[in-house]
């Protein structure tokens, strides 16, 4: 095959019919037919040469040069792509059936000769394409031609992130399902089912797009039938409500297939939030249920009280009292009759566990009978703890537990008015209790520094601010000796947290979890650590402003 006028049109044709079929500019079709052709010059005239084929737009004239650049002496590595400027004084002054291009523009000044970084273009035969230079060319082709299509269905797919998309089923691979989106493929792995709903060629499906990505295959796009969001989709379009944003999807939760609970609030005091997402006689929500594979639905309330959103979280169990964590962590416990407790957990803890996804809370439920005896058995301790510690009597301890002090800290250190306020307590009685519990408290620390100290503690962690002598006791127990070791730390190996694996949450304890220390507590005693030794720059570090914490609190973050 010859570039010959009879079949210059033909190349432009041809551009013409392969853009039309793959939806791609006919521009990137002859892009990759100059590249081919461009090869197959190379193949005749020298690997080593720089051809390049410039195809008309109008015409389909193929134009074949070969390109060299003027470099240094010593930068010199390829004679048939480049020369010196000593070498290029000859082809400078005869311009013969050649151009110079200097800066990417035509040279029209040749009276100061040649210059460093010029380009000189001169015209070759066209190239007679043999059987394979042929076949090579057309898989260049073909191959420049897939690539344009993946830039194509990427840029028109990642935008689809985070919405539904309808498809017909191509297919199925090892349980995946290859499905048809119009302009692409998507697949949906077997865990993004829902249940064992199965698909036939040619189904009708709809699906969440839960990840667009851009590989080496082409694009992928990744499709979800359980992801929470697929849910909140649904209802977004059969709700116009929340479609219009009166009203907000505030949290959603699924047990796919089974059972999902998703949390709604009205911007508009005349709007029911559950009763608009229920609709006439449960139309919307019975719609969005039958996409589901009958998925059963609890539409709850959303309060920025987090005791209420609880209550109503747990739907349909009645709770007889929520009892939040004072150091403002994420668990909870939650009290309810002996004859709701398992209705409130749910058949194998689907209740709770969904209830749990939705708040973002660790929830311990309990009966009132056996929160009654966890609390007793509470009092019991501190009542002995201040017994042994205070010598006291039975009857002054239990006082001192019943006027709410649970531990030795509080009584030594609390305002004198505050025991004062006890009946019965006088000023020298007071003294003498804040007397008792600060000798014990100076003792405890003194034994726990000494067992720190042997089991190898050194002064660097010792000495940092924020650690408790029994603090560093539990650290050196665990290995962490020095700063250094302290500050390679997680902030969950030192408060704890918690771990899911094959949908199970796995408590993992932290150090410093027995002493209440919190998550957040942990990241800035780690952070504080690593800024003393060097390793980060305090003024890489960007605390929130009181703004942006007014802002954070009123957002409900």
């Amino acid at each position: 095959m010859a570039i010959t006028s009879a079949n210059q049109l033909e190349l432009l044709q041809t551009a013409e019919a392969v853009a039309r079929e793959k939806m791609i500019d006919p521009g990137l079709v002859i892009e990759a037919m100059e590249d081919s052709l461009a090869r197959a010059a190379k193949s005749r005239y020298g690997a080593e040469m720089d051809i390049r084929v410039n195809i008309d737009r109008k015409t389909g004239n193929a134009r074949f040069t070969r390109v060299r650049t003027v470099v240094e002496d010593e930068a010199l590595e390829n004679y048939q792509a480049q020369f010196t400027v000593r070498d290029a004084k000859p082809y400078f002054e005869s311009r013969k059936d050649a151009r110079w291009l200097r800066d990417g523009a035509p040279l029209t000044d040749f009276a100061g000769g040649p210059q460093v970084g010029d380009i000189f273009e001169e015209q070759v035969p066209p190239v007679e394409l043999g059987r394979i230079a042929a076949q090579s060319a057309k898989q260049v082709i073909l191959q420049r031609v897939r690539e344009a299509e993946r830039d194509r269905q990427y840029e028109e797919f990642k935008d689809r992130a985070g919405t539904i998309i309808n498809g017909v089923v191509k297919r199925e691979e090892y349980g995946n399902i290859i499905v048809d989106v119009g302009r692409g493929e998507a697949i949906l792995r077997r865990n993004e089912k829902i249940g064992r709903e199965s698909y036939r060629p040619n189904d009708r499906i709809r699906a969440y797009v839960k990840d667009v990505r851009r590989e080496a295959r082409g694009p992928q796009i990744f499709l979800s039938r359980t992801d929470p969001q697929f849910m909140a989709e649904l209802f977004k379009m059969e709700v116009p409500e929340i479609y219009d944003g009166v009203i907000e999807i505030k949290a959603v939760a699924r047990d796919p297939g089974s059972r999902a609970k998703i949390a709604v609030i009205s911007y508009d005091n005349s709007i029911d939030p559950v009763g608009a997402c229920v609709g006439m006689r449960g139309s919307r929500v019975q719609a969005v249920v039958g996409e589901l594979q009958g998925e059963k639905i609890d539409i709850i309330p959303w309060s920025e009280d987090q005791a209420t959103f609880l209550v109503n979280a747990l739907q349909p169990a009645e709770v007889a009292k929520v009892v939040v964590d004072e150091d403002g962590g994420n668990r909870i416990e939650v009290v309810v009759p002996e004859e709701q407790l398992s209705l409130a957990i749910g058949r194998r803890g689907q209740n709770v566990r969904l209830a749990s996804q939705l708040t973002g809370l660790d929830i311990d439920i309990l009966t009132e009978e056996e929160e009654s005896k966890r609390r007793q058995a509470e009092f019991n301790a501190r009542t002995q703890l201040f017994m042994d510690t205070l010598d006291l009597d039975e009857f002054f301890a239990q006082l001192l537990v019943a006027e709410g002090f649970t531990n030795l800290e509080e009584v030594a250190y609390v305002d004198l008015d505050e025991l004062l306020s006890i009946e019965g307590v006088d000023e020298g009685t007071a003294e003498e209790l804040q007397a008792r519990a600060r000798d014990h408290l100076e003792a405890a620390n003194r034994a726990a520094l000494e067992k720190a100290r042997e089991l190898g503690a050194e002064d660097s962690l010792i000495e940092f601010e924020g650690l408790t002598p029994q603090m560093v006791e539990a650290l050196a127990k665990d290995g962490i000796k020095t700063l250094e070791d302290f500050a390679t730390c997680a902030d969950w190996e030192l408060a704890g947290g918690w771990t899911t694996q094959n949908g199970q949450r796995t408590k993992d304890d932290g150090i410093l979890e027995p002493f209440g220390v919190s998550l957040e507590q942990a990241q800035d005693m780690v952070m504080t650590a690593r800024v003393m030794l060097g390793w980060v720059d305090p003024d890489e570090l960007h605390p929130a402003s009181d703004e942006d914490e007014t802002q954070a609190e009123e957002a409900g973050v």
